[in-house]
């Protein structure tokens, strides 16, 4: 099968592309939003194929995974036809929650799926069909060694998504344990927050390099307020971290009894991170029962059993 997929989550794609398919992934000169091509910063299989916008019509194409409103457009311009389409949410919704209706509720013949039952349950697609197929992870392995005795925290832009990603947690946080704080634009982070900077450290790294980092830090701190589940929080789990969440969205489905603390109380999430960062023993134990967790519940061979099942449920 030949998979039209536009390189929107590079995390969510990695795991997506190690399937049985072919995945066309459209090119442009610039490589913008809706022509990134091939990942830079992730290993992708030599499946992935880039193509230019102007080749799709004359290209075989099974089927697509549309993932913003504006590619259906894209889909009736550059193929000027219609294969069978799923819609891949990867966010719960905005706005007026639960109220917000999904582009893909007026898209006939398009199945909605979700990432998250939680998101399933929060956004209104009216009678589109809708399933849900969870993350899958491509396993890191178990690489925790907690040899620094700070809090790894990973999030994208903090700054200027503020209280949806808890940025403005990160000053309690850092009062239990130093922090280091990896994503895209995180830099500055400390002053921006009033911050010493020896509490809290700003990391830009690209993504081969992320997890071999986040693994010598002592916990995960995962302090986002509104978002689909962090497939980061998963990552470190499956990396062998003990993790320190807030019990949003989908976290307390994804992270059971005993794989780490997950509470809407600051005092229990700080003095979780000040027990791991003091008990590296502890956290040992910890993180290894997050590791089975993660494999269990999100692991990269029950995610493409999911997509294949559903993959050929909407093509036959």
């Amino acid at each position: 099968m030949r998979i039209l997929i536009w390189h929107v989550h590079g995390s969510w794609t990695t795991a997506f592309v190690q399937g049985p398919h072919t995945y066309v992934v459209p090119v442009t000169p610039d490589r913008g939003p809706d022509g990134l091509g091939r990942a830079r910063t992730f290993d992708w299989p030599d499946s992935v194929v880039e193509l230019p916008p102007q080749r799709l019509r004359d290209t075989q194409i099974d089927l697509v995974v549309l993932q913003r409103p504006h590619e259906i457009r894209l889909v009736d311009r550059w193929l000027g036809r219609r294969p069978p389409m799923v819609y891949l949410e990867h966010n719960a919704p905005g706005g007026d929650v639960p109220d917000t209706r999904h582009p893909a509720a007026d898209l006939p013949g398009v199945t909605l799926v979700h990432v998250t039952h939680f998101n399933r349950l929060m956004w209104d697609a009216g009678s589109a069909p809708t399933a849900v197929i969870e993350h899958g992870i491509v396993d890191p392995g178990p690489r925790w060694t907690g040899e620094l005795p700070r809090a790894a925290v990973v999030v994208n832009e903090p700054l200027r998504r503020g209280r949806t990603t808890g940025t403005d947690l990160l000053a309690h946080f850092a009062h239990a344990a130093p922090l280091d704080v990896f994503g895209m634009g995180t830099r500055g982070i400390a002053d921006a927050l009033g911050i010493d900077p020896g509490r809290c450290r700003d990391h830009e790294l690209v993504q081969r390099d992320l997890h071999a980092e986040m693994a010598r830090r002592r916990v995960y701190v995962h302090p986002v307020r509104w978002t689909s589940l962090g497939l980061s929080l998963l990552e470190a789990m499956h990396l062998g971290m003990p993790v320190v969440a807030l019990a949003t969205t989908e976290v307390t489905e994804a992270v059971p009894d005993g794989a780490g603390v997950v509470s809407n109380r600051l005092d229990v999430l700080t003095d979780a991170v000040r027990e791991f960062t003091a008990d590296r023993a502890h956290a040992r134990a910890v993180g290894t029962r997050a590791r089975a967790a993660a494999l269990a519940r999100y692991g990269l061979p029950r995610f493409l059993d999911d997509w294949e099942r559903l993959l050929k449920e909407v093509t036959r």
